[in-house]
C-alpha cells in the first residue's frame, strides 16, 4: 500500500509538472502571436508611409487630424532620380531648395512634341501654383511655361520626365497625382487647410482633388482660426 502511495503520488506530481508547462507553452505561443500582430501594426504605418495616389486620415499635422504629407521615396522614378518627398521641408531648407532644383532642371532638358506634348498640355493645364504666382496652371495652352517660380519648374520637370521615361507605367491621373504629392510638399499648411475642407464635405481625400484646379479656392471655406503654414521652397 505504501509503495503503490509514493507511485500514486509521484504521479501526482508528474502530472502537475506537465500542466505548469503546458501553461507556460501557452503563454508563450500567445506573447508569440501578440508580438506578430503588434509587428504587422507597425508595418502597415510603415506602409502607409510608402505614397500612393490616396492620403489617408490619420496622423495629427492638420486642422482636422487628416495627414496628407507624403512620405518615402517614390516609387520607379524616387530612386532614379535620386529624390525623396523626405527631401522637401521646412526642417531643411537648404535640402528642400536642391531637391526642388533638380526637379526644375527637368523642365529645360526635356523638350516634348507631338503626342508626348499634347498628353504634357492635357496633364500639366489641370494643376497650378496659384499659392505662389497665381496663374491659372503651371503651362499656357501651347504648353509654355506660365510661372517661373521654382515650385512650377519642379512640377513641370516631373511632369516630362514620367511622360518621356515612363509613358506606360503611369496614366494620366497618376502623373497629376505624383505633381500634386510634390504640391502638397511645396504648400503644406495651406493644403493640409484644404483637405480639412474637403473631407468636412465628404470629398475624397486624392491628390488630385487636393492639389489640382478642381477644388481651387476650397479651403478659404476653412475657418480663419489656425495657421496656414509656411511655404517650402522659394518662388
Amino acid at each position: 500500500m505504501e509503495e503503490e502511495h509514493k507511485h500514486q503520488k509521484k504521479d501526482s506530481v508528474s502530472i502537475s509538472a506537465n500542466l505548469v508547462i503546458a501553461g507556460l507553452l501557452i503563454v508563450t505561443l500567445a506573447v508569440l502571436v501578440f508580438n506578430q500582430f503588434a509587428i504587422a501594426g507597425i508595418n502597415a504605418k510603415i506602409n502607409g508611409g510608402a505614397i500612393t495616389g490616396q492620403a489617408t486620415g490619420s496622423g495629427n499635422t492638420g486642422l482636422s487630424g487628416v495627414d496628407v504629407i507624403p512620405k518615402g521615396i517614390p516609387p520607379i522614378y524616387g530612386s532614379e532620380l535620386g529624390v525623396s518627398f523626405d527631401d522637401v521641408s521646412v526642417a531643411n531648407p537648404s535640402l528642400a531648395d536642391a531637391t526642388i532644383k533638380k526637379l526644375g532642371s527637368l523642365d529645360n532638358q526635356i523638350s516634348l512634341s507631338g503626342s508626348d506634348l499634347d498628353r504634357y498640355i492635357s496633364i500639366a493645364s489641370k494643376i497650378s501654383c496659384e499659392y505662389c504666382c497665381g496663374v491659372e496652371s503651371i503651362i499656357f495652352s501651347d504648353g509654355s511655361a506660365a510661372c517661373g517660380c521654382a515650385h512650377s519648374y519642379a512640377m513641370r520637370g516631373l511632369a516630362k520626365y514620367l511622360i518621356t521615361e515612363h509613358p506606360t507605367e503611369y496614366t494620366d491621373d497618376q502623373i497629376l497625382e505624383e505633381l500634386g504629392k510634390w504640391k502638397t510638399l511645396f504648400f503644406p499648411g495651406v493644403i493640409t487647410k484644404k483637405a480639412q475642407v474637403l473631407q468636412s464635405q465628404g470629398i475624397e481625400l486624392n491628390y488630385i482633388n487636393l492639389a489640382s484646379n478642381k477644388y481651387r479656392g476650397i479651403e478659404n471655406q476653412a475657418s480663419s482660426s489656425g495657421s496656414s503654414g509656411a511655404m517650402v521652397g522659394g518662388c
